[in-house]
Order: C-alpha cells, then structure tokens, then sequence
C-alpha cells in the first residue's frame, strides 16, 4: 500500500517534468538550437543531482504551510494537483506546479479543519508575483549585456551560434539542478511527513528518508520530460514571443539564476552572516520565471511581437491552477475518507510542559480594568 499510495507523488513528479521542467530547455528547443533529445537527457540527470542535494529547504518551508500527516492524505493531494497540472499541460499551458500543490495543500487543510499557516502562505504568494518580475530584470540586464559585447567585439555570426549551442546545454544543466533543488518540494514534500522510508547508510554517508523520496521523486521528472514536455516547450520558445538565440540563452539564464536564488540554503546563509534579510526558501514557478523571461526579452524590444493573446491564456492557467487544485482535493479527500475507509490526517496530540502552563496563567492574569487601558497595555514579550 506504501508504495501504491506513493504512486500519486510519481505522477505528480511526471506532470512537472511534463510541464514545468520543460522551461529549463524550453527557448533552447523551440528555436531549434539544442535538440529535444539532448536537452531532456542533460535536464534529467542534473534534475535528480539537485533534488537529492538540495531539495530539503523549500521542502520545509512547504510543510509548515500544511503537514500532511498521513499517507492517504499525502496520496490525495498529489494525486489532485498531478491531475490539475496534467489538465492544464492538455491545454498547452505552462502552469505552475508550484501553485497546484499549495492549492492542493489548502484544500487539505481545509477538509481536515487543521489551520493554514498564512505566514508561510504569504511567503509562498509573493514569490508568485516576485518570481516573474525578477526574472524579467535579469533577463533585461544579461539581454542588454550579452548584446553589447557582441556588437562591441564584433563577434562573428557562425562563432556566436556555435557559443550559444554550448551555451545552453551548460546553462540549461545549471537550471535542471535548480529546478531539482527548488520543485522537488512540489513533487514530495507532502510525502515527507508520512516518510514510510528510513534513513540507510552507503559507504559512510547517509541517505535519509526524505531523499529517498526526493530520488523517486526526480526520477518520476525524467520520465515526464522525456515522454511529454515537447508540447509545452514549443509553446514557450516558439508561440509566446519569437526568440533569437541570444535571447534564447538569456531566458534560461535569468530563469535559473531565478530558481537557484530561492533554493540555495548556502547563499540564506551568507546573506544573513552578512546582516541582510534571508531570502525565503519556497518552491518558486519554473513556468512564471521562464515567462517573465521572455517577457523581458520582449519589453528590451519595445514590446512588439509579444503574442498577447497567448499571454492572457497564460494568466488564466495561473489564476485558475490554484483554485482548481483546492476544489479537487478537497472533493476528493471526502471519497478517501468515507467511500474507501483511509485515514487522511493523524490526530495530532500536543503535553503542555509547566513552563508552558505558568506564561497562559501569566497572560491571564495580566488584564486590565477598561478598553482604553487595553490599547495601551503591553502583554509579555515571552507570551
């Protein structure tokens, strides 16, 4: 049964290879720069490289926003969402698997009665317009670069094809580990709570439970790059807006840099020794960086060619993923509980140490006499 119910996780992990992995080599295959099969084999194998090494730090950020607890509920909800993202990919959208499975969480959250943590949720939302907007600023500066140096040095045609071929594939591997790094949240973070592996130790390392998950989860990416991302990646790279090979190479770029920014512990880390602000560890849309890309790419050009149409299409995939994902799992969850007798959420229980039980009798007990001296009062910073 473990490994039935862990069937949803691959098919979600599938629907992401098929729709949101295809962005990493998306521009290079729909200008025709890089071929298809080359560029799912190289995705596929730094995709499961970075799922393995760094997928724990959007992973845990994705748990507290809701920890599904049980196995039947961590089935359901990457069933739904997998069916959300195969539903859209259909149509030929590129929509975020991000988005999917927070919807899908939701729902959980929702039938279960269990609280969403809106901080997290926050969080995870503005990455949603952030995402987009960030990667059309780097796409503005890398585009605007890379151009002036070809017209500085004046850099023959047949030697800048010959570099962006190269180009790509290594770039387009650089965005294959951040996407593994980055989404593989979206594929088994709902797993990870209800881990039913253990943790196994392999010449003196040792390979815990959650990238066990993490390693079926990529694989699960592969197979749908290779079996159904052609689709998507015409509609970003040829469709959308029509690319140059230097933009091409640009889109990715900026797209990875965007995806690696919001996966990379090491770079929280720095930033924080440093005295900045950590940049929040959130599986980020690979399908709205790759579109504030090419949007960027556009915008450098004057805006002219940019298929509105198509666009608004795009913007519809997005707004409706989410709502859609919600809806389902919790529909859903309603026939797993009571139609097929599965427990989609453990109670959770929670012992309330006596430092614990003296702050709430504390807090009671600091209370004022009247509303005007409420406004003013302050309750214990230990509260």
């Amino acid at each position: 049964m473990i490994w039935f119910f862990l069937l949803s996780g691959l098919f979600l992990g599938w629907s992401l290879g098929a729709n949101d992995a295809a962005n990493i080599f998306g521009t290079a295959v729909g200008t025709r720069m890089v071929k298809f099969k080359v560029a799912a084999v190289v995705a596929s194998i730094f995709v499961i490289i970075g799922a393995i090494v760094s997928g724990a730090g959007a992973t845990h950020t994705l748990g507290k926003l809701g920890a599904v607890n049980a196995i039947a509920g961590s089935f359901t909800v990457a069933l739904m969402a997998g069916l959300t993202v195969t539903w859209m990919t259909r149509l030929k959208l590129p929509v975020s698997t991000s988005q999917s499975i927070v919807g899908a969480i939701i729902g959980w959250n929702l039938f279960t009665g269990l609280p969403t943590d809106y901080g997290s949720l926050s969080k995870i939302v503005s990455t949603w317009i952030i995402c987009p907007i960030l990667s059309a600023l780097f796409a503005i500066i890398i585009f605007r670069t890379v151009r002036g140096l070809i017209s500085r040095y004046k850099i023959h045609m047949l030697t800048i094809d010959h570099y962006n071929r190269v180009a790509l594939v290594l770039i387009g591997a650089f965005g294959a580990y951040s996407l593994g790094a980055n989404n593989i949240a979206n594929v088994m973070g709902v797993f990870v709570p209800a881990s039913p592996f253990r943790d196994i130790t392999l010449f003196s390392m040792t390979f815990t439970g959650a990238q066990q998950l993490f390693l079926i989860g990529g694989i699960a990416i592969s197979i749908g790059i290779f079996t159904y991302s052609k689709r998507v990646m015409m509609t970003v790279g040829d469709e959308l807006f029509k690319l140059t090979p230097v933009a091409a190479l640009t889109v990715v770029l900026a797209e990875s840099l965007v995806l690696f920014i919001f996966a990379s512990q090491s770079l929280q880390n720095w930033m924080v020794s440093i005295g900045l602000p950590p940049i929040p560890l959130v599986p980020v849309s690979s399908s709205q960086a790759v579109i504030g890309a090419v949007m960027g790419i556009g915008l450098t050009k004057g805006g002219r060619g940019i298929n509105y149409r198509i666009l608004g299409r795009i913007a519809s995939g997005w707004v409706s993923t989410p709502i859609a994902a919600c809806m389902l799992t919790f529909v859903a969850l309603f026939f797993v509980e009571n139609v097929f007798k599965q427990d989609v959420v453990k109670p959770t229980q929670y012992q309330l140490s006596r430092n614990v039980l003296n702050e709430i009798k504390n807090c009671l007990l600091y209370t004022s006499p009247s509303p005007r001296d409420l406004s003013t009062s302050r309750m214990p910073s230990s509260a």
